[in-house]
């Protein structure tokens, strides 16, 4: 499978996109981390179709909108994640869950009683298309905005560009997923 990539200059800096030619299969901001986690080692530069329509949603969204439409996607990956993104990308606009609420989503639908949330923050973290499939807005139970492969200071611009209630969110001081 040919994979094709494109290079998009935000607000926020680089994103490298990526298509299998019909769908999107990558959103990266340049130096993030698992930054081209799922690319071939061998890609080709060409605008797409899908390039085309996912410029469109990212001018939208940077210029502070809803874009109200999300060009086609193809995420590859375990029915876990598939299952943590799915639920990201239901979270609306200008929004945020925690990593435990989506812990409680998954369990319900997997008919457990409990699900851990650091296993959710893991899918998370590798969720291959930023922005679009939202990661950027979920948050710790406690408030804190951790765990964010674009880094915190990416993640803050992302929720403050929403309009999200930043007044009951904080930046952890120390750990693992700063």
């Amino acid at each position: 499978m040919q994979t094709y990539t494109y290079h998009y200059d935000s607000p926020l800096g680089g994103i490298t996109i990526a298509s299998d030619g019909n769908s999107l299969t990558g959103l990266w901001f340049d130096g993030q981390k698992y930054f081209g986690d799922t690319l071939a080692e061998q890609c080709r530069e060409k605008d797409l179709p899908v390039f085309q329509q996912t410029r469109q949603w990212l001018d939208c969204y940077f210029d502070g909108q809803d874009p109200g439409f999300t060009p086609p996607l193809f995420l590859d990956s375990t029915p876990f994640r598939l299952m943590v993104w799915d639920i990201l990308q239901q979270i609306p606009y200008g929004q945020t869950l925690t990593y435990g609420e989506i812990a409680q989503m998954v369990a319900q639908q997997k008919g457990l009683a409990t699900m851990s949330a650091q296993a959710v923050g893991g899918a998370v973290a590798h969720n291959p298309i930023s922005l679009i499939v939202p990661c950027h807005r979920v948050v710790g139970s406690n408030g804190s905005l951790t765990g964010y492969a674009g880094g915190i200071d990416k993640k803050i611009q992302l929720l403050t560009l929403e309009k999200v209630d930043l007044s009951k969110l904080f930046v952890p001081k120390k750990g693992t997923a700063l």
